[in-house]
């Protein structure tokens, strides 16, 4: 398996962009990182590209061929990705194979997703489509509410309080402030989390992720080629995916994501690294328990201590373990599918030493983590200076 590494990336403004349609996120995206890496279009030998609804949001299917199309790269071959919210990880995941291969030296991949065109209500049954359709949503039990129940569970089982998960939230927006990306670039306090309007207890609506608009892109290329085009690449050292049962019914606890566990397992093993010494992660927070579960699950914290840590600030920048750097899908925003591509961006930033006022000092090995429906597809990446 040969060296795999980013060599530029892209990124829209996250949140909700009425002016820009679907396709001229994808060209800002796209065309940002083409320009990033310093290569030309024609270098590119093929495309991946995430997204998870795009029937259901805004009528278009059939979106590899109009990533090609809209970025001037026909005839090459474009391929779409869909795993639910992990639709960007997996995306990812299969453009890293495709140079680890050796089938192809260069690849573009990126995720896309326009979810404000419809209504709340709408944009609920599209994303409900990521669940277990027969046992779950049919009865009434949408994402708020299946989150919910693994919160219940972590609260009743190991002590942790709606304070601990509220400060997920306000950490992350603290970090958003400093992402001009992000769509919320406003602080807030564990209060303003406790009377926010409730959605599903002991969720709140600042427990809650966005609905957002948003694409993101970036280009593969294999190690040895990448240092001499690039200034400063950064290595992917670890790629690994994991699957679980789709409803909540078919888990073996509520107080974890079997899917996580075992795909950060591999990805560690794959990296010959442990937990310890990453030294920043992003993770999928698209409630403020599934961060919770996150960093329990890939190993940074304790079963059960994820929610103290995260109130005793070692989450945060100058933290133990800075989490979600970028904001989060909480504070940066949450376009489904191009989340898992905008969280290896913020590790490209990271590595690079260009994330601004949220650099975290030192860093030399970054983690992402990408959550498709309430878990049963979970994508974990490693990544490393070169």
């Amino acid at each position: 398996m040969r060296s795999v590494s980013i060599i530029g990336v892209g990124l829209s403004k996250f949140g909700e962009q009425w002016d820009k349609s679907f396709r001229e996120l994808v060209a800002e995206a796209g065309v940002k990182a083409i320009q990033d890496s310093g290569l030309e279009g024609r270098e590119i030998q093929a495309v991946f590209g995430g997204t998870m609804a795009s029937g259901k949001f805004i009528g278009q299917e059939h979106i590899g061929a109009l990533i090609a199309d809209q970025l001037g790269l026909n005839p090459l071959p474009s391929t779409r990705m869909e795993a639910a919210c992990a639709s960007g990880g997996v995306a990812l995941r299969n453009a890293f194979t495709a140079v680890a291969s050796g089938m192809y030296d260069v690849v573009a991949v990126g995720g896309v997703e326009k979810m404000t065109e419809v209504s709340t209500e709408a944009a609920a049954d599209a994303l409900g489509g990521a669940g277990d359709q027969e046992t779950e949503l049919f009865h009434g039990a949408t994402f708020p509410a299946l989150y919910a129940l693994l919160a219940r569970a972590h609260m009743e089982k190991f002590g942790t309080t709606e304070e601990m998960l509220a400060s997920a939230a306000v950490k992350n927006h603290a970090n958003a402030v400093h992402n001009p990306y992000a769509q919320f670039q406003r602080a807030i306090t564990i209060e303003d989390v406790l009377n926010s309007a409730p959605v599903s207890s002991p969720l709140k609506l600042l427990d809650c992720s966005p609905i957002t608009d948003g694409a993101a892109a970036l280009l593969l290329c294999e190690t040895s080629k990448a240092k001499k085009i690039a200034k400063q690449p950064v290595e992917i050292i670890a790629s690994a995916q994991a699957s679980d049962s789709l409803a909540l019914t078919g888990r073996k606890s509520l107080t974890e994501l079997n899917a996580t566990k075992i795909a950060a397992r591999q990805a560690f093993e794959m990296a010959k690294a442990k937990p310890e010494q990453v030294d920043f992660a992003e993770v999928h927070d698209c409630f403020t328990i599934a961060e919770i579960l996150a960093i329990e699950d890939i190993g940074f914290f304790k079963k059960g201590e994820g929610g103290k840590a995260t109130l005793a600030g070692e989450t945060a920048i100058g933290g133990s373990r800075p989490i979600n750097t970028s904001g989060g899908l909480k504070g940066k925003g949450h376009p489904v599918g191009a989340t898992g591509i905008a969280q290896a961006i913020e590790a490209y930033w990271q590595l690079n030493e260009k994330a601004g006022k949220r650099q975290v000092k030192g860093a030399k090995l970054g983690l992402s983590h990408n959550v498709g429906g309430s878990g049963a597809t979970a994508v974990v990446h490693v990544y490393r200076r070169v």
